[in-house]
């Protein structure tokens, strides 16, 4: 059985869906020469007097990089919770708002020191690569299925799966992300599901990838009367409806969870070990979940935490 009441969490029974060189000092023969010696000792004596002002300027550098999926902005999440972490760290959060795809490989290649996103067989993957740490669970909401009000594929309903099937029969305009993000992974997923093979045999021009974020994709929908899968934080945030209105939601498979992972210093020895974890552990702490919990658009949550949900 797959459906549940609209608007209500889901809780599915099982949630599982530089380095440093070492440099080679060396004298030359002619270092046994006064000038010489005085020269080394003027250049020691100059590196020791400019240490501790790097020293000094690495301590008050209190700030970190987090690649994140695009939801947790567009939403307005970290516009909620980022202020809070800073009030209570000191520690200052630079996001880069990207797909989920994008955001681990920003964390492959070092480039970020916390990566926050959602889709957990990406996320298994980063780790077993070693790039990142340990995956924490943080929180989760659902996805929706948006569509014109007046629903010309007749797909309102409580089955995802029914839905996108009743699409690709009326050859309705559906807008995909197509980014490799979290969304576009759950959204292909489900297609795999209905037993449509948009990539291959059943790709049409009533299916349209446009390789951009959530908020381009409603957008474009909005502008085409499409259908679009959307998390349902973004859609809450989003202000540009049109004639948008959700048509599918309450699907158990429609689940989205979060996850936030340390990027692996030992990769990349220049991550910000201390203060991304930091940021990791606030998320997963009672203050972090519950200011999670707080955030809401029109007296409405958008995120549920459940970091200590096991298995999450």
């Amino acid at each position: 059985m797959h459906n549940a009441a609209p608007n209500t969490p889901l809780i599915p029974a099982k949630a599982g869906i530089q380095s440093q060189v070492a440099r080679k000092s060396w004298v030359p023969a002619f270092a046994g020469t006064s000038g010489t010696r005085r020269a080394v000792l003027a250049l020691a004596f100059a590196t020791a007097l400019c240490a501790p002002a790097f020293a000094q300027d690495k301590s008050q550098d209190k700030s970190i990089l987090v690649a994140s999926t695009t939801s947790t902005m567009d939403s307005g999440l970290f516009g909620h919770i980022l202020p809070l972490f800073k009030a209570k760290s000191g520690i200052d959060v630079k996001v880069l708002s990207q797909g989920t795809g994008q955001a681990l490989d920003t964390g492959r290649r070092g480039d970020a020191d916390v990566v926050f996103v959602h889709a957990r067989s990406q996320e298994e993957k980063f780790l077993a690569e070693g790039f990142g740490v340990k995956r924490f669970p943080v929180m989760y909401n659902d996805f929706v299925l948006i569509g014109p009000k007046s629903d010309p594929a007749g797909v309102k309903a409580k089955d995802i799966v029914a839905g996108l099937k009743a699409i690709k029969a009326k050859a309705a305009p559906f807008i995909s992300r197509g980014d490799k993000s979290g969304t576009h992974a759950a959204e292909l997923a489900l297609w795999r599901i209905a037993g449509i093979d948009v990539a291959g045999a059943d790709k049409g021009a009533w299916y349209r990838e446009i390789g951009q974020g959530m908020g381009a994709a409603l957008n474009i929908a909005s502008a085409a009367n499409a259908y679009v899968l959307a998390d349902r934080g973004t859609w809450l945030s989003f202000k540009n409806r049109g004639d948008l209105a959700i048509v599918v939601e309450g699907d158990n498979r429609l689940f989205n969870q979060y996850g936030v992972i340390l990027v692996n210093p030992a990769k990349h020895a220049h991550v910000k070990q201390e203060l991304g974890q930091a940021f990791v552990d606030w998320l997963v702490s009672p203050d972090g979940q519950k200011a999670i919990a707080d955030y809401k658009i029109d007296g409405e949550q958008l995120f549920f935490p459940n970091a200590t949900v096991p298995g999450a």
